[in-house]
């Protein structure tokens, strides 16, 4: 059964989220299911892969495309408790017609009032697990690519230190990363931080590339007293 956004979380930092000694990984991906099926079945790989290495998902909340695909297929492998999705309420007027998903389905859903406070509150979740956690771009449109870039800065900028990768499906991500290494040869990002994000084409190897994260050497060691 459907139920009606209760309190909307307007300040991340003052959330209480719980260490986890298991892997937390958040995925940005598209409300869109693409042209392509292969862009849907990665999604049910990479809830696979998440069920046999124990991960909880952390999601942008929604219930169409690859988001609601990725987050239902964990639910039904690990359960309702495996999934958290954060989305803003404007979102959930817009999306779900004012309706919160149903846990049985999509598991805990937490409803905040802008798209920083999700950003923050999506990567406070993620600090606070296990080795292994992380972020991962699965494809998707503005949204996925800015959030992307957001956490790889935040990396750089060292206001978090867990990995970064992109689940290039299809050769998706094939231009995202030659720009990548078109700005390391122009002179606008250092050679050790073109390394900051990690492409994997095979939802194990996004587990893997997790667990084996390496950080770069030129990351700024700043002092930070909250994400972002």
């Amino acid at each position: 059964m459907d139920n009606q956004p209760n309190d909307v979380i307007t300040n991340a930092s003052i959330v209480e989220v719980p260490k986890n000694d298991s892997p937390v990984v958040c995925v940005f991906c598209g409300a869109s299911s693409g042209t392509a099926p292969s862009h849907m079945a990665a999604a049910r790989a990479l809830a696979t892969a998440f069920h046999e290495s124990n991960i909880t998902l952390v999601y942008g909340g929604g219930t169409t495309g690859i988001m609601g695909e990725l987050a239902r297929s964990l639910v039904k492998l690990s359960g309702p408790s495996s999934v958290i999705g954060i989305i803003p309420a404007a979102l959930v007027a817009f999306e779900q017609s004012g309706s919160v998903p149903e846990a049985e389905k999509y598991g805990q859903t937490i409803i905040v009032n802008s798209m920083h406070t999700r950003k923050q509150l999506m990567a406070r979740h993620v600090i606070a697990g296990g080795k292994g956690s992380g972020f991962v771009a699965l494809t998707g449109g503005y949204g996925t690519l800015e959030e992307l870039m957001e956490v790889t800065t935040w990396n750089q900028l060292g206001i978090h230190n867990v990995g970064i990768v992109v689940f290039n499906i299809n050769g998706y991500y094939d231009g995202l990363l030659q720009w990548v290494r078109g700005a390391v040869s122009a002179g606008f990002i250092s050679e050790p931080n073109g390394k900051i994000l990690v492409e994997a084409k095979e939802a194990e190897e996004v587990i893997k590339s997790l667990r084996d994260y390496v950080n770069s050497k030129g990351r700024m060691n700043l002092e930070w007293t909250t994400e972002g």
